[in-house]
């Protein structure tokens, strides 16, 4: 028997109220010069950077991923393509001269699905009733969504309407969200040479497991080589996590586990391909280890991470807050977490993730990812994207309760808009 009682009526917007007056979704630059994003530092893709960088492997230090056991596409991530979709900005203005932004990764397609289908939803529209309007996109496009570069599409979205609630409150987003539980952050680095994360005042260090199953019981000696190195370099005390980018099988994870334990790894990322829900359970349960395990950087929605909790999947979920579905999805996710009293520390996601940590007691720390060439030093996660993304302090994140919104500037140089269209709802 159903409770509802009516169809839901139409939601307008109020007499008086400020709305959306136009949506703008931009890549940088154009489809064909990929290499406007790379010299900008990647923008919203960490991976679209200048050839050679660490991110995406090196000739004498690859980097573990499903193309793997491919010869061809082994030693750069970027020759299989995981930079090929380039990132999306979404502008949302509004009728008293507002701009909100948010961003994720999806290019030309992503804004595709935001002009030609998730417009007709935001025109017009009150800009502070962002669960309506999530709800709009979501539920619209299942029959094609649901995952993927639908919800990065419904993430630029949702976190350009959280910064236009902001600057129409003139506060930052976490005071939206319920406050601050923290006057600060700390961070840990993700980079190719923890030592210098440690140089940098971080409070940790990731990095990346360099061989898989297809390089045999050769690579697994390299690896275990590999990790050792790194622990001799930075102390016996010094947090170190390792990220397996979806690149292993259940039996190498839990063999990896076992050699790994001499080092104090303090967490073993992503070892599954995110689908592989039974596995990542089946692992999580024959663990004799004392390392954590982790997952959800490639997950999606309230629904997938509830499947991971259900299961007992991991010890830590990591939610991309530009990927998930938001600021609306990602608290959703951070309020499962808690029910199961498993944490949250976001993948990256920079300003967007900090106001989430910030307002939330259950995520504990920030991942920073170094993005100079050599992972050495400290660049915005963002590239150029903005003109005053805030950076670490010796390894603390710490954001200014005067400005409003995320609080950052978007600087537009290099943006393009593909798909130009009037302010009419569809």
């Amino acid at each position: 028997m159903s409770i509802n009682l009516a169809v839901l009526p139409d939601v307008k917007a109020d007499e008086n109220a400020v709305t959306i007056l136009d949506v703008r979704a931009y890549i940088i630059k154009s489809k064909e010069s990929k290499k406007e994003e790379e010299e900008e530092g990647g923008s919203a893709d960490y991976h679209s950077q200048v050839e050679g960088h660490w991110i995406d492997g090196t000739d004498k230090w690859p980097i573990a991923n499903p193309m793997s056991l491919y010869e061809k596409y082994k030693s750069r991530r970027t020759s299989w393509g995981i930079d090929a979709i380039g990132s999306v900005i979404v502008e949302i203005e509004l009728t008293n001269g507002i701009n909100g932004v948010g961003i994720s990764i999806g290019g030309e397609p992503a804004c595709f699905i935001i002009e030609n289908h998730f417009r007709r939803f935001l025109i017009g529209q009150d800009p502070l009733n962002i669960e309506y309007l999530w709800d709009l996109m979501w539920r619209s496009s299942i029959n094609y969504g649901r995952k993927g570069l639908t919800i990065q599409s419904i993430s630029a979205v949702d976190i350009a309407l959280w910064d236009c609630a902001g600057k129409l409150r003139n506060e930052p987003v976490y005071k939206l969200l319920g406050g601050k539980t923290k006057n600060s952050l700390p961070c840990y680095a993700t980079c190719y040479d923890p030592l210098a994360a440690k140089n940098l005042g971080f409070k940790g260090a990731k990095f990346p497991l360099p061989y898989g199953p297809a390089d045999g019981d050769e690579g697994m000696k390299k690896n275990i080589q590999r990790i050792k190195e790194i622990r001799l370099s930075v102390g016996d005390d010094f947090p170190l996590m390792i990220d397996c980018y979806m690149s292993l099988t259940v039996g190498y994870t839990l063999k990896l586990l076992q050699l790994i334990k001499p080092y104090n790894i303090k967490w073993l990322e992503e070892h599954l391909p995110p689908d592989q829900y039974n596995g990542y359970a089946q692992v999580k349960k024959e663990n004799r280890s004392t390392c954590l395990l982790t997952c959800g950087e490639h997950e999606y929605t309230r629904w997938g991470f509830k499947l991971l909790l259900d299961n007992y999947s991991a010890d830590i979920l990591q939610p991309d807050v530009t990927w998930c579905g938001g600021i609306t999805e990602a608290r959703r996710i951070v309020g499962l977490g808690s029910a199961y009293d498993v944490p949250i520390i976001p993948h990256c996601s920079s300003i967007y993730s900090y106001h989430l940590q910030y307002a939330f007691p259950n995520l504990p720390m920030s991942e920073f990812i170094l993005l100079s060439p050599g992972g050495d030093s400290i660049l915005p996660i963002f590239g150029q994207l903005f003109n005053d993304e805030p950076l670490p302090i010796d390894g603390w994140i710490h954001l200014d309760p005067n400005k409003a919104g995320f609080g950052v500037t978007l600087n537009k140089t290099n943006l393009h808009r593909p798909y130009q269209k009037d302010n009419k709802t569809k």
